[in-house]
């Protein structure tokens, strides 16, 4: 096998790599161009309802039966 380095191979990867490269950099301008976006929503969160959640619940766990049972020894 021949040494990339001395028959001039080197040249060709890097040019492969830099039109690799440019492509990219390309097809990127061409979809943020071409691809306006006007207005983006913002969303707004809610926190006092979550907070209510949460208070709802830690009621609804209190009030429920246990989810465990003991189980008894019978021997």
């Amino acid at each position: 096998m021949q040494n990339p380095f001395e028959t001039g191979h080197i040249k060709n990867y890097v040019l492969l790599y830099v039109s690799v490269v440019v492509i990219m950099i390309l097809f990127f301008f061409a979809t943020s161009l071409f691809h306006d976006v006007a207005v983006v929503e913002q969303r707004v969160f809610e926190q006092e309802s979550k907070k209510e959640k949460k208070q709802e619940r830690s009621d609804e766990q209190n009030s429920s039966k246990p989810q465990f049972k003991v189980l008894e020894k019978g021997y």
